[in-house]
């Protein structure tokens, strides 16, 4: 018998959020922080001029691409390498710096990703308590020992949709050994406007040892192309390239990528929808006694009174209305559901069904 390497066993496969309900034409799907809006109209057009070169092999250094990125953003494009969404990136990583006897190091309720591609390569995740669902520096510094090779850190935070500022960032580069990789996962970064935010990009240009990670499946709306980037140290980024593949992105998530980041209009009309029904559903939830916590995403993580047996009744009730959320026992948090915000509509017909679960 053909047994795999061991700890491959040990590893819990990542659960999707669910996309359909037996019985239901119309299903609202709130469990996977998908973009409401759908994708700029820019990158569906710059995708369907593609249908004719599907023989082609896609760029295979991105490099249009990593040019629209670094207009974009500022950035040197050589230090920017493109992948197949932002887990490709955290894969590679792990494979470059962690192997057997390593540690890499994440906060409790981190994105489950994390621990599940240490395990992959044989390094031992390392969970560092929280403060008030939050990252806490100290914390994590402590668990900080000879083995450590990668601090993650999600900026902002899912599950929990709380972020570290720009000064703890800064404290806890500076209190990670030199040859520890802290690696800044800001997935959903252009969503947050508070003032004293940072993605992480002005420590990847400050040393070597801080790599900064993003998606376009979120405020971009391309989740279903499988594209993400990574800022990195020009080391770093050479690593990376010898290890992904040398077609890891296809030329339609590359073409589709170039329009979207350079539709500024379209992420700012989805930034300004998520931030107004974000706060119009907190409050709802507010008023019908239950705690949405405060939150930088495109998210809310809303916890129940009673436990585990509420929040798992109450996302079976809703999956019976036809209305998906997230169960987040995996996450350590079994008495909350993560509910992403949708259109209009969606987050009214969610808050009436809540209320109508706890009436």
């Amino acid at each position: 018998m053909i047994t795999p390497r061991p700890g491959i066993l040990d590893i819990q496969p990542y659960v999707g959020g669910e996309s359909s309900v037996p019985g239901h034409n119309r299903v609202v799907r709130l469990a996977s922080n998908e973009n409401p809006l759908g994708a700029s109209p820019r990158a569906m057009t710059a995708y369907e001029s593609l249908k004719g070169e599907l023989h082609r092999y896609p760029d295979g250094g991105a490099m249009a691409l990593r040019w629209a990125i670094s207009e974009e953003e500022g950035l040197d494009p050589d230090s920017i390498v493109c992948g197949a969404g932002s887990d490709e990136l955290i894969s590679l990583l792990m494979r470059a710096y962690a192997g057997p006897g390593d540690e890499v190091l994440h906060s409790a309720h981190g994105f489950l990703m994390y621990p599940i591609s240490a395990r992959t390569v044989g390094a031992t995740p390392v969970a560092a308590p929280e403060v008030n669902l939050t990252a806490d520096v100290d914390s994590l510094l402590v668990k900080v020992t000879p083995r450590t090779r990668l601090v993650f850190i999600a900026n902002p935070n899912n599950p929990t949709g709380s972020y570290l500022s720009a000064a703890e960032l800064q404290r806890l580069r500076a209190g990670l050994p030199g040859d520890v990789l802290l690696v800044v996962d800001a997935a959903y970064a252009e969503y947050v406007d508070e003032a004293d935010y940072s993605n992480g990009a002005e420590l990847v240009k400050a040393g070597d040892n801080v790599v900064m990670i993003r998606t376009f499946s979120k405020i971009h709306g391309l989740a279903s192309l499988r594209l993400g980037w990574g800022f990195c140290p020009p080391a770093v980024a050479d690593i990376l390239n010898r290890v992904r593949g040398p077609f890891n992105v296809s030329q339609s998530a590359q073409e589709a990528g170039v329009a979207a980041i350079r539709d500024r209009e379209f992420q700012r009309q989805s930034a300004a929808h998520n931030k107004r029904w974000r706060a119009w559903f907190a409050g709802e939830v507010a008023a019908m006694g239950l705690t949405a916590c405060p939150s930088a995403g495109n998210f809310l993580l809303v916890r129940f009174p009673d436990g585990a047996d509420e929040a798992l009744a109450t996302l079976a009730a809703l999956k019976e209305r036809g209305v998906l959320v997230r169960n987040m026992a995996g996450y350590g948090l079994p008495d909350a559901l993560r509910i992403t915000v949708g259109t209009e509509e969606e987050m009214r017909i969610t808050a009436d069904a809540l209320k109508e679960i706890r009436a």
